[in-house]
Parts: C-alpha cells; structure tokens; sequence
C-alpha cells in the first residue's frame, strides 16, 4: 500500500451492489457496500513508532484536532495472525481489505485512505466521520448524525485505550452489520470498517476485533 498526494474517497452507485435492505433504528434503509471505496488507495504500512501515549488514553475527537497535519494513522492488521479469522480479499491496493471468520458466519471490511470526495466538515471529526458513513451508505449526513451511536476503536494495541468513531447498526432477522469510521480532518484521512454477520452478534464481533486490530498513530 502506498500513499500518493491526493486519493479522492469515492463511492460510486455503480460500484456497490445490494447485499439487502436492513432497518436501521426503524426509519433509515441503508445498502451494505459490497466493496471498500475503489478509487482510494491507503497509505503505506511502513510506519516508524507510533506516538507515545499513556496506557488507557483515548483519541477522542477534540484530540484529533492536535494531531500535527503530517501523522500517519493506520489499522494495525491484527487479525492476520488470528486463527479464527481468514483472509477473504487481500489488499486490493485502494485501501481495502477483508477477513472472514472461519465458521463463515462473519465478514470485517476495513478500509483507509484519505477523504478527498467525503463532505467533511472542517475541525469536527465526530461531523465528518458521520460524513463517511453517509458516502458508504449513500445516505445524507444529517440522517447518519441523527441515528449514529459514538464508540471507539482500539488503540495502538491491545485495547489499551480507545480512538472514537462513530457507528451505525443494522438487523434484518439473524442478520447483523456493524458499520464505524473515524476522520481525521487535521490530516485529511479516514478510516471504516464494516462487519456483516448472518449468524453471529456484529456488536460482540466488533469487540472481538477491537482486542486485535487498533488503530496506529505515527508522528
């Protein structure tokens, strides 16, 4: 994966097909992408130490705003070395990737890359990680915003602390999805995850993947 200067986030209507129509919260419908965003390529997974921070500290969405504009942030790709998880698309070379668990009841599409077609919203990244979730699900960001619960992703490693995100819930009959990103506005990129479970729980799932997958932080 490598980073480039300017990698548009894009979401075309062409490039997503339905996978369902689940209820979310009773009053928004929304289409599970079936791919991660195709025209954004990630930065590349070279990364010096990350930032020094305090066990148990939490990137929140004030903080990020104290990022410097060059940090370097990342997933850490911890479920590569989880024998319940199996790799269903490597890195496609956009910023996307997914894993699936063994028993095949759960999928987990993560994604990140910059932010340049997301309706960010200047010094706010609670705003503009409901934005991402709005291009995902071709749904306006004030209907995501009114609906979206705040939640955070690991830090660093080993669920240590947290970085917020902003997530949205879906479930049609057995079926759940869990939808959550962050945007960084200081640094212009963002990352999202999607699990898609037709038997599991996706909120359990999702904790699951909080103990091994972190968000990392590179000054």
């Amino acid at each position: 994966m490598t980073r480039t200067s300017s990698i548009p986030l894009r979401l075309a209507a062409t490039a997503i097909a339905v996978t369902g129509v689940l209820s979310l919260s009773g009053c928004l419908y929304a289409q599970i992408p079936a791919t991660s965003p195709s025209d954004a390529t990630s930065p590349s997974t070279e990364t010096d130490a990350p930032v020094d921070e305090a066990p148990g500290s939490t990137l929140t969405f004030a903080k990020g705003l104290d990022l410097a504009d060059d940090t370097y942030i990342e997933w850490g790709d911890g479920l590569m070395a989880d024998d319940g998880w199996k790799t269903v698309s490597p890195d496609d070379g956009n910023g996307g990737w997914t894993y699936g668990t063994v028993d095949g009841t759960c999928t987990a599409r993560f994604w990140q890359g910059y932010t340049t077609d997301v309706p960010v919203v200047a010094g706010d990244d609670s705003a503009s990680s409901d934005a991402i979730l709005g291009v995902l699900l071709q749904t306006p960001t004030s209907e995501v915003t009114a609906l979206a619960t705040t939640g955070e992703f690991s830090y660093m490693a080993g669920g240590s602390g947290g970085v917020e995100m902003r997530q949205v819930v879906g479930v049609d009959g057995s079926r759940t999805w869990l939808m959550a990103a962050r945007a960084f506005t200081q640094t212009g990129v963002g990352l999202s995850v999607i699990v898609d479970c037709t038997a599991a729980d996706a909120e359990a799932t999702m904790a699951a993947i909080n103990e091994e997958n972190a968000v990392v932080v590179t000054p």
